[in-house]
């Protein structure tokens, strides 16, 4: 019996996979990934009798062979936004990052749900579905009925694909963050009428709801920034909190924290404005600047919010980082802002990171007392600014990092003269200026439901890109609600 694998039956006497072992099956697995990627990328540059390009197959050919020796097949599977090997979801670190996305949308662009490698195959073998696999250039040419018949030509018969409907399975798992975002809101609002009638706060339900959140982050990231684009006005409090939310677990994540933390990270930005439900609306949305009494008033939610939350009768439940978060939200990285009386270094973590997202959530809204609504790359923008003043530099270049040059939601202008939307970043940093675009108006501005096209593609005759970004646009000078365009995807 191998040490990464124990046979065991359950109660309906059929036999399962125990890995205790998981670590070490991981890190083979993601070494095989690895190795895949690398080579079906030079597969394009060389052919299949160059020296480097048959070691490369070598050692992937030798990964493979070590999971065949144990199992019957070596299976990659692509389930909604994750990746799976023998039914084992792989995690991946930050360096890995890139890779992964690579392969995933590889998988997608072909219909690809699973691929397997059989007992039986042999480094030739290997070496010819490399090399019918890597070298398919042109989109077009990528279906999964033709891929399949130029791999039979080419005597491949220990590789095993299957093909699930790309559109299909993506609007699923768009319906599905959705209406995750959306119960978001109302459990907030729920919370908030509960906080007013003096009721219990269901924080195991917020719990559950932040785990949850938490998946759909890791498993459709760029539809969760999309939705973050969504504005109710007249629900500010409640919208904001659940963009804050968001934005708050994505930035954590990248900073490293376990998924424990993101849990209590994601509750303590859920009630971080906890305290305006006791601040009167008329200051609330005073459409002009406030007074010194009204500005005051206004400066007293963090206290209350922190108030609040600790006479909570399921405080024990509530993670203490949600009061450091609620009453620290606006203090800024030299200790000025409001409450005024921290000493130096006293700021938690938690807070910092809810002060990055919570003010670039309130910059890019609309709001009745200020006239300029910024675009999120001018938002970013004007944040790098204030870095070390405002923000903790070290968190501020992490969140501007993971929003990219041109966030996801960003309304630009092509050379071409057509208008678009970001729909994703390009996970290879040396295309940060060039993410996927959904087309939502042609060259003489006329509206359309466009393609999203991959601005990192070439032309193949010419070797050049066809569009580019040439700025970012206002989508309120446009009549666009960005927000409807990532919500059609779940329709």
């Amino acid at each position: 019996m191998s040490e990464t694998e124990i046979k065991t039956s359950g109660r309906d006497g059929r036999r399962r996979d125990v890995r205790p072992d998981i670590k070490a099956f991981q890190k083979s697995a993601v070494d095989l990934l690895i190795r895949f990627h690398i080579v079906t990328k030079n597969a394009k540059l060389y052919q299949p009798n160059n020296a480097m390009f048959q070691e490369q197959v070598r050692q992937l050919f030798e990964a493979i062979e070590a999971f065949l020796k144990e199992e019957d097949a070596a299976s990659l599977q692509v389930r909604q936004s994750a990746l799976f090997f023998n039914g084992v979801r792989l995690k991946f670190v930050l360096g890995t990052y890139p890779i992964f996305k690579s392969i995933l949308e590889e998988f997608r662009t072909r219909e690809i749900s699973t691929l397997s490698f059989l007992a039986g195959l042999t480094q030739d073998e290997l070496t010819r579905f490399i090399s019918v696999f890597g070298k398919r250039d042109k989109k077009e040419d990528m279906a999964y009925e033709k891929l399949l018949a130029d791999l039979a030509d080419a005597g491949v018969r220990n590789v095993r694909m299957e093909t699930v409907s790309a559109t299909e399975t993506f609007t699923s798992l768009h319906k599905d963050t959705a209406r995750i975002y959306f119960l978001s809101i109302l459990h907030l609002k729920e919370s908030f009428e509960r906080d007013q009638r003096n009721e219990k706060i269901q924080i195991n339900t917020t719990r559950r709801l932040m785990q949850s959140i938490f998946n759909h982050i890791v498993d459709n990231e760029a539809f969760i920034y999309g939705l973050t684009n969504l504005k109710n006005y007249d629900e500010y409090t409640l919208n904001h909190s659940i963009n804050v939310c968001m934005l708050a677990l994505a930035l954590g994540r990248r900073l490293g924290l376990s998924r424990s933390e993101l849990v209590d990270l994601g509750i303590a930005a859920f009630f971080h404005d906890l305290g305006k439900l006791d601040t009167p609306h008329d200051i609330l949305n005073k459409p002009a600047k406030l007074s010194q009494e009204e500005q005051e008033i206004m400066e007293q939610h963090p206290h209350q919010g922190a108030e609040k939350l600790i006479h909570l009768k399921e405080f024990r439940r509530l993670p203490l980082r949600a009061i450091h978060v609620a009453l620290e939200h606006h203090i800024k990285e030299d200790m000025s802002g409001y409450p005024r009386y921290f000493k130096k270094d006293g700021v938690n973590l938690f807070s910092k990171i809810v002060k990055v997202v919570d003010y670039f959530d309130a910059l890019t809204t609309k709001r009745v007392y200020r006239k300029k609504v910024f675009t999120r790359a001018e938002a970013l923008s004007l944040m790098l600014e204030y870095a070390g003043t405002e923000f903790n530099p070290v968190i501020l270049k992490a969140f501007v990092n993971l929003m990219g040059v041109y966030p996801i939601g960003t309304m630009v202008a092509l050379s071409t003269g057509e208008l678009g939307i970001v729909f994703d970043l390009n996970p290879d940093a040396r295309f940060m200026l060039r993410p996927k675009v959904k087309l939502i108006a042609d060259a003489q501005g006329t509206k359309i439901d466009g393609e999203v096209v991959d601005l990192s593609d070439k032309n193949p005759e010419t070797g050049k890109f066809p569009k580019t970004i040439v700025k970012d646009l206002d989508p309120a000078a446009y009549e666009v609600e960005v927000a409807d365009y990532f919500l059609a995807q779940a329709q």
